[in-house]
């Protein structure tokens, strides 16, 4: 008997030192250095992760000091990162996918059974205490499985905060866009409420047809209506920019500037933007890290296909009047009905799916960014049409008109329309800006983030209220 617990010991040994290396533990970071590195690669700002009550202070300290100044892109996004509470319920999934990773570097804990039975004055007791065997042996394997779903859980998270910081910059450029298109819209709305009230004192005194006074009214009736939607519009573009910053109460009174940012000198080339988008976008390298976290866990399942329980332990017998019995036991599941092969046909079909999956999303990621770009150089194109061309040609019709006006050559009513017609050129040029930057942040999404598909609206046409003819 002591001979058998001398060949035990060794083996006690040995099981312990490899669980005791097999422990995976918590990091420092908790993951979060990874996604701020990775977050800060492609947006130039990095995220943090409110854990207690300072952390919360921190973020409020950060946020009034933004706020003190009119607000920027960039000072909107790193408020964004910092503030938006949906994001912060992201990074929490960081938590869930390391426990689940140390979990897997963690035996089941043993088992101890314990029996006693009585024969008249003879007792006997049984007892053993097992350990999960199999588990011990599949240990590796499944900590290299749970570390990669950790680094997709990385992955995700700056997939998130890439995307937030996306939408940010849209909704920053649209909010100020329309607050610019107010200001236009009170200055045609002036325009046509002065050009409606020319005409009815002309037709008072019979020097205006009821046809041009019922134009100048309706022009006036529309120009007025336009203002409401682009005072809505401007409310409900702040409002998405305040939600996605994640703030509130007295911090909503924030200031944006006046205008767009300017146009680049030269729109940006093509380049080797597809290239980039293979070794740089999140969701096609969470799709390459999906397949090879499914390739090893179809290894891990034939490996226990035949074989997915088998504990041994250490037991011991006490009968009454006889020496105790000490030996060992070992648990098998016999594959008498289950010989694993829906286990291993379900493995195959979901690593085949990975793959099929990696190789669409590739493709539709190259099809994304040559939309993407071919949106960026239009919207420029036409940005900078407005800027050179449309806007100069208005100024110089508009200085015509005013000295035919002031030669008594033009009416009032033609000193009216081109106004009108010279603030829906700049309101145009102001739209045209927003779709060019719009479209800026879009082709960054598309090489660097998650791979949101380019909106349509980036190139479009907006129609502006006309002057009425005469």
């Amino acid at each position: 008997m002591m001979r058998q617990l001398r060949k035990l010991k060794p083996l006690s040994l040995a099981v312990m030192t490899l669980v005791l290396s097999g422990c995976a533990t918590f990091s420092q970071d908790g993951g979060l250095d990874s996604v701020a590195s990775l977050t800060k690669e492609r947006t130039g700002q990095t995220v943090q992760r409110e854990k207690s009550a300072d952390d919360i202070a921190a973020t409020q300290a950060t946020v009034s000091e933004l706020l003190a100044k009119p607000l920027t892109a960039d000072s909107a996004v790193q408020l964004a990162l910092r503030n938006n509470k949906g994001l912060q319920a992201s990074l929490a999934d960081l938590g869930v996918a390391e426990a689940d990773l140390v979990q897997s570097g963690r035996l089941r804990n043993p088992g101890f059974s314990f029996g006693r039975q009585r024969s008249g004055d003879d007792v006997e007791i049984d007892r053993s205490i097992m350990f999960d065997l199999a588990g011990l042996l599949t240990m590796p394997m499944r900590t290299k499985i749970e570390g990669r779903r950790f680094e997709q859980a990385k992955l995700q998270a700056a997939s998130s905060a890439v995307e937030l910081a996306a939408d940010t910059r849209k909704a920053y450029f649209n909010a100020v866009a329309a607050a610019q298109s107010v200001t236009f819209a009170e200055q045609v709305r002036t325009a046509a409420e002065a050009g409606a009230d020319m005409a009815q004192r002309l037709a008072r005194v019979g020097n205006f047809s009821k046809l041009d006074q019922a134009r100048e009214q309706v022009f006036y009736a529309e120009a007025t209506t336009q203002l409401a939607r682009a005072l809505h519009n401007a409310t409900a573009t702040r409002e998405e920019l305040t939600r996605l910053m994640g703030i509130w109460g007295n911090d909503i009174g924030f200031k944006l500037p006046d205008r767009l940012p300017d146009l680049p000198k030269t729109a940006n080339e093509a380049g080797d933007i597809e290239a980039q988008a293979m070794t740089r976008r999140l969701d096609v390298l969470m799709a390459k890290r999906d397949t090879e976290a499914t390739a090893s866990a179809l290894g891990l399942t034939r490996a226990t296909a035949f074989v997915n329980v088998l504990d041994a332990g250490y037991t011991s017998k006490s009968v009454s009047g006889s020496p105790r019995a000490n030996g060992y036991q070992i648990e098998l599941v016999l594959p008498i009905f289950d010989w694993g092969t829906a286990r291993s046909a379900k493995a195959e079909s979901l690593y085949m799916q990975a793959v099929h999956r990696t190789a669409d999303t590739a493709v539709r990621a190259r099809s994304q960014v040559r939309e993407a770009y071919s949106a960026y150089r239009t919207s420029y194109d036409i940005a900078r049409h407005y800027r050179d061309d449309v806007v100069p040609l208005r100024k110089m019709i508009s200085d015509e008109v005013m000295l035919r006006y002031n030669g008594m050559l033009a009416s009032v009513f033609e000193l009216l329309s081109d106004a009108r017609d010279q603030v829906n050129s700049v309101n145009g040029a102001i739209e045209a800006q927003r779709d060019f930057w719009i479209s800026e942040t879009e082709l960054q999404a598309v090489i660097h983030g998650s791979g949101a598909a380019p909106s349509r609206s980036s190139v479009r046409n907006t129609p502006s209220a006309s002057a009425p003819s005469h």
